[in-house]
């Protein structure tokens, strides 16, 4: 008998239709891989096995867990069934975790909630959890809060929040999204080892196929609100009948066709620099310990040396605090340098004024990982897109300011008309077209590009790595592509740096690098690296040798299996 049976269940939200008939079961001690696209229906169905659901949002159908219907269950019995019994990770630890409350408050909050225990006891076995998901309290002690701690650490005291009570099921959405490899790696193996330690089962919705390959017995595809295919994880990827489900497959291993090919000429080599970085150093001030000592110093860039070609990609890759972001920020020309030079097209951007400075910032733009949280929600695309055009003001008129903001967005894929809609009326693969719209409108030479597709789908990620490749061979740009997905950085780049702890480690054409890395730490990154193909083979092979039959056919299969339970 399955721990949970999902049968037949329909939502919708103000008559708008989400989740359409989807059945499936989870039995005790398994895990079940929920994937596909942004707006699948994934986290909503997450969220009506939890009865989380926002205002106007009408459930019908069945969620059987432990023999009763959640469905059906009053509000206080669903209060004493959330935590305790089934317990969820958010995807963004930032926005489940309180900003104002220390993390060992919203640990124990729920012990002291479920076991009416005192708050000593409960701060007691909040420090037993942190130690448990590797945050000793001698180094991270329960005072701290949220904003104190990096990205992999929130997301380590939000799963001990939701083991905080042993849940029998435990629900992860999207638990590694914009983590590092090595953060996701460390994260997806303390999740395995909590599940298998404490018999859990487990629900991992995650757009990431190499992920769910690896870590689910079962996986479960969704479209539209439907399950289109289900079944045992390495026979379902061995044999995907669904068209959907194909173009999922071959979109997270997708590589642009139109590229240049990553060993530079020698001509090329011999031409001169866009960017030219030799031996940059950036320190920040600590608290000072002392009245009578200096402040001390962290040094967050280390004496990098590089150099960025006309129409080169060059990669950078490593995890989060070496150094990436503010290397990236000192050649936009936001921070200035402690030590060592930059040139752009020749100028030191920290030391020109006026017309030269603007024409040094035109000449490199970014692409920003958020490109929701970098846009005015209440301005219009075609201002959006046009705010970089202050760098030519004098220069051109409104003529040729709309028509450069037209051509950008044609350029990217969309359509004049769409400059009069607002952000919010875009969908995240859109948004990060339009992002990419507003870095072109100066015309630039090179775009610094921060992560722009680690929180898109597999196929909308390579719709944009597509565009971007599209968009250098047509308009002969340079990148600077900042990414922790090493998958990303080989289809994307010609060359990759490698940063650890503000140093540049390895430095090569991205072939060689990745697969031949010498450096300790590359090596680290590389093994670390889900592999979508490795994954399914694993999988494969342990199931053919568990005995597991042939995979569900289809969603009504599964439909019948979880309703005759």
């Amino acid at each position: 008998m399955p721990l949970i049976a999902v049968n037949r269940l329909n939502l919708a939200i103000h008559d708008k239709p989400i989740l359409k008939g989807v059945s499936f079961r989870i039995s005790r001690g398994e895990t079940l891989g929920l994937v596909g696209e942004s707006g699948s229906g994934k986290s909503m169905t997450a969220l009506a096995m939890m009865q989380l659901l926002p205002h106007g949002a009408e459930a019908s159908g069945e969620i059987r867990f432990r023999k009763k219907d959640v469905l059906q269950m009053p509000e206080r019995e669903l209060c004493r069934m959330r935590g305790r019994r089934i317990g969820m990770v958010f995807q963004e630890p930032m926005t489940a975790l309180n900003p104002v409350k220390t993390i060992g408050a919203q640990i124990s909050e729920s012990l002291i909630w479920h076991f009416r225990i005192s708050r000593r006891e409960a701060l007691d076995r909040a420090g037993e959890l942190m130690e448990r998901v590797g945050l000793p309290v001698s180094r991270f002690p329960l005072e701290r809060y949220p904003h104190q701690l990096s990205g992999g650490q929130r997301q380590r005291v939000v799963i001990a929040m939701a083991i905080a009570c042993k849940p029998r099921l435990l629900i992860a959405d999207e638990p590694t999204t914009a983590l590092d490899v090595t953060i996701q790696a460390q994260i997806l193996a303390l999740i395995k080892e909590i599940v298998k330690k404490d018999d859990m089962s487990l629900l991992l919705i995650s757009h990431d196929l190499a992920v769910v390959a690896d870590m689910a017995d079962r996986v479960a595809i969704m479209k539209d609100g439907e399950i289109v295919e289900s079944g045992p994880t390495g026979s379902l990827f061995e044999n995907l009948s669904h068209p959907y489900s194909r173009s999922l497959f071959e979109a997270s291993n997708h590589v642009p066709q139109k590229r240049v090919r990553p060993v530079l000429s020698i001509a090329r080599r011999r031409t001169e620099p866009l960017v030219k970085v030799e031996g940059l150093v950036r320190n920040y001030a600590l608290p000072r310990r002392s009245l009578f000592k200096k402040p001390p110093v962290f040094t967050a860039v280390d004496r990098v040396s590089f150099n960025i070609l006309p129409g080169q990609s060059l990669g950078l890759v490593g995890e989060s605090g070496c150094g990436k972001s503010t290397l990236a920020r000192a050649i936009l020309g936001l921070e200035e340098p402690n030590g060592g030079s930059i040139s752009v097209l020749g100028r030191d951007p920290f030391s020109v004024r006026g017309k030269e400075r603007e024409e040094v910032h035109r000449s490199v733009q970014v692409v920003f990982q958020d490109p929701y949280g970098s846009f005015n929600p209440r301005h219009k695309i075609g201002r959006v897109v046009a705010e970089p055009l202050f760098l030519l003001r004098g220069e051109i008129d409104e003529g040729e300011k709309r028509r450069r903001v037209e051509q950008a967005l044609s350029n990217v894929g969309l359509s004049p008309l769409d400059m009069e809609k607002y952000p919010h009326e875009f969908s995240g693969g859109q948004r990060q077209r339009i992002a990419i719209a507003r870095a072109l409108v100066t015309e630039p030479r090179l775009i610094v590009a921060d992560e722009p597709v680690s929180a898109l789908d597999v196929s909308i990620r390579a719709q944009i790595l597509d565009l971007l490749a599209d968009l250098r061979d047509k308009l002969g740009l340079a990148y600077l592509f900042i990414s922790h997905d090493l998958s990303v950085v080989r289809a994307i780049t010609d060359e990759v740096m490698v940063m650890s702890a503000g140093k540049i480690v390895e430095h090569g054409p991205t072939a060689l690098v990745f697969d031949h890395p010498r450096h300790p730490y590359t090596r680290l990154l590389v093994s670390a690296a889900p592999d979508l193909k490795t994954a399914i083979k694993r999988r494969a092979k342990r199931e053919r040798k568990a005995g597991v039959m042939v995979k569900e056919k289809t969603a009504t299969g599964a439909g019948e299996e979880a309703g005759e339970t």
